[in-house]
This record gives structure tokens, C-alpha cells and sequence, in this order.
């Protein structure tokens, strides 16, 4: 498998809960390495474009109010097949199915407050990198 990179967001649940440090440690654990991470308060506009792709579903009204009510951290994740591995250590959406040891099953709520975003395949991730960091932010964080 080949070393990609991918996306994550820790969201506002999970910071208000401050398990930051142990959502991260599982993504470490599991082999995935952070290369940039950074604290930010979306506003409603920025949720609103990162989410469109929701937008004609019924729950994009309150996704976009849960984004904005507080810090999220967003980051970029690499390693051996990183997008399907961070989306192995999230767990299912739904807390209630996600396997143990998974993110959402220790540190979400429920499906809406879920702790985690992840990208969904590495054209997404991309997409989604390039909405939160600049190419510049991330040339001047590359490791040898």
C-alpha cells in the first residue's frame, strides 16, 4: 500500500470534552503520522462550503451549527494507505455501531456529535487539505 495523506477534523464535541490528545494518540497509534495540525473556529460560511456536498440532506442545517459552535482542530494525517486507516480508527458514524477501541466509540455522543471527520478517499482528502492549509503551510512542515 502506498504512503498517502489524508484528512481529519477533530470536532467541536470532542475538543469541548478535551480529548484532543487521545483522539491523536489513537490516529499515532495506528500508525498514521500528524504533519499539520491547527485549531480553528469555522464560520458559518466556511462550514457551509466544506459541507455542501450535504446540503440538500435534512441534518445540513444543524451539521453546520454543531461546526460552528466552538474550536475544532483540523490536520493532516500520512501513512500506508491513510485514508482507509483513519477511517478504520474513527469507527462507524453512529457511536452505537462503531467498533471498541474506535474513536466514536470512546469519544462521541452519538451519530450528530460524533467526535471525528475523515476524508473519504484521497481525491476528497486533497480537496479537503487544500480548504484548511496552504501549499506553503505545508511545504514548510515536510520532514526528511
Amino acid at each position: 500500500m502506498a504512503i498517502e495523506r489524508t484528512f481529519s477534523i477533530i470536532k467541536p464535541d470532542a475538543v469541548a470534552n478535551n480529548v484532543i490528545g487521545g483522539v491523536t494518540a489513537k490516529l499515532e497509534a495506528a500508525g498514521l503520522r500528524v504533519l499539520a495540525s491547527k485549531m480553528v473556529r469555522l464560520t458559518e460560511t466556511q462550514a457551509k462550503a466544506f459541507y455542501a456536498v450535504h446540503k440538500e440532506r435534512p441534518f445540513y442545517g444543524d451539521l453546520v451549527k454543531f461546526m460552528t459552535e466552538g474550536p475544532v482542530v483540523v490536520q493532516v494525517l500520512e501513512g500506508e494507505g491513510a485514508v482507509a486507516k483513519n477511517r478504520q480508527v474513527m469507527g462507524a458514524t453512529n457511536p452505537e455501531k462503531a467498533d471498541a477501541g474506535t474513536i466514536r466509540k470512546e469519544f462521541a455522543t452519538n451519530i450528530e456529535r460524533n467526535a471525528v471527520h475523515g476524508s473519504d478517499a484521497p481525491e476528497t482528502a486533497k480537496e479537503e487539505i487544500a480548504f484548511f492549509f496552504s501549499t506553503a503551510e505545508l511545504a514548510s512542515l515536510a520532514r526528511s
